[in-house]
């Protein structure tokens, strides 16, 4: 292979997965791991340490799923599982995305009031109305490449913890060792870090997102496909996946330890405002904390809300066997269009509540980890039907850490709901 086709192989791997991953870390993930870095120091880091491998896991899973059979999740559903079951899955995808976008665009308009004049509600239907926009009318390749760079003002929380005199032996014990009393508000701390970082939009999302590339590569479903591309194929769908979820948790652990070294240090225990949570970039960027803080917010948030609301319709699509796919142009995928400013519309309108903008992140995050483990159940199904994936089922290897991680994420839920 000529060093060119390296080049042109080696970007086509970091693909779906990638921007996956750059998306986890939207608005509700940093204010979840703000917050609990600044409630609980470094003592609850080693979630984030021990998640890895269970959210790498479902989301190669996810990733196989859609690569093998050409569909989507809720597709497979529709064809293979009673319709009860597909509208059961759909309607708890939905509450959690509506639930996610409202808080993101919420934490956007909060996080730009910190710079600039105007009404939040405004900043949320401008933010809301941007960003359909750019996902009707725009290649969503495009879209996430631009923003992807905004999302990088993310790693000034890796700078911080070079700064901001962290001990490193107890940063390190936090992230390594286990340490959990079974109170209210650790279990809701846990459950809101495990559902920020394991969420349900990243299922479908992935899915559909290999499928989409299958289309731009012009390439056959891996269950048509020849024995040596499956091979290549799915060892592409591993790193990819690897890459992006580990770019995803580099980022999440180093704004525990940023938030544990700044305000958990100096006693501040609540996030009540995005001022505050801009504070633990104060060491690094000093006045400029706020302006950080607030591109890292809208870039992220640019970036997550399209595909909340894109999962969404990619569910709401193949339940009702529509033309779905950011590949196709408005005319061609009207209903498909329509979902995503549905979604969209209906974040909007949760910020009418009286909610706190950062106190709705950290919630949203709940929400995601409550409706994570029957989601998670429903995608390990499908995964293992001989009937859905053919010969290309995937690996007892694969299986064992989907099936970890949705037991891990069941237990979780469980603790939250018996404290």
């Amino acid at each position: 292979m000529s060093e060119p086709e390296r080049k042109r192989r080696w970007y086509e791997v970091l693909g779906p997965g990638l921007v996956t991953g750059a998306a986890d870390d939207d608005p509700s993930g940093v204010g979840t791991y703000s917050q609990v870095g600044a409630q609980f120091g470094y003592s609850l880091g080693w979630t984030l340490f021990f998640g890895f491998p269970l959210l790498a896991s479902i989301q190669a899973v996810c990733a196989q799923i859609g690569a093998v059979t050409g569909k989507g999740i809720a597709r497979n559903l529709r064809q293979h599982y009673p319709r009860s079951l597909l509208r059961v899955t759909v309607l708890l995808l939905l509450v959690a995305n509506v639930v996610n976008i409202g808080a993101d665009l919420g934490a956007m308009a909060a996080s730009v009031a910190l710079l600039l004049p105007g009404n939040a509600m405004a900043w949320v239907v401008g933010f809301g109305v941007v960003s359909v926009v750019l996902e009707v009318w725009l290649s969503y390749e495009r879209y996430a490449a631009v923003l992807k760079w905004t999302t990088l003002s993310l790693f000034a929380y890796v700078a911080v913890a070079f700064v901001a005199h962290v001990p490193v032996l107890e940063a390190l014990r936090g992230l390594t060792v286990p340490s959990f009393s079974f109170g209210k508000e650790q279990a809701m701390a846990l459950v809101a870090v495990f559902g920020t970082t394991i969420s349900p939009y990243l299922f479908f999302w992935q899915a559909g997102q290999e499928v989409e590339e299958q289309h731009r590569r012009h390439v056959k479903p891996l269950m048509v496909s020849p024995r040596q591309f499956v091979g290549e194929e799915l060892a592409r769908i591993r790193l990819d996946t690897l890459v992006g979820m580990g770019f995803s948790h580099i980022t999440a652990i180093f704004i525990v330890v940023a938030t544990a070294a700044t305000l958990h240090a100096h006693g501040i225990r609540e996030i009540a405002s995005a001022a505050q949570a801009a504070e633990a970039l104060r060491p690094i960027a000093g006045d400029l904390a706020f302006a950080l803080f607030a591109l890292g917010i809208v870039g992220t948030g640019l970036l997550a809300v399209p595909i909340l609301a894109g999962s969404a319709a990619y569910a709401v699509s193949e339940t009702f066997d529509w033309v779905e796919g950011l590949d196709r142009k408005p005319r061609e995928a009207k209903a498909f269009y329509a979902i995503i400013a549905l979604a969209t519309a209906g974040g909007m309108a949760l910020n009418l509540l009286a909610i706190d903008p950062m106190q709705a992140l950290y919630w949203a995050a709940v929400v995601n980890g409550l409706l994570a483990p029957p989601l998670m159940v429903v995608t390990m199904l499908i995964s293992r039907n001989p009937r859905v994936m053919h010969k290309h089922v995937i690996s007892p290897w694969l299986a064992f850490g989907g099936w970890v991680s949705t037991a891990v994420m069941t237990a979780v839920a469980a603790v939250f709901l018996l404290s």
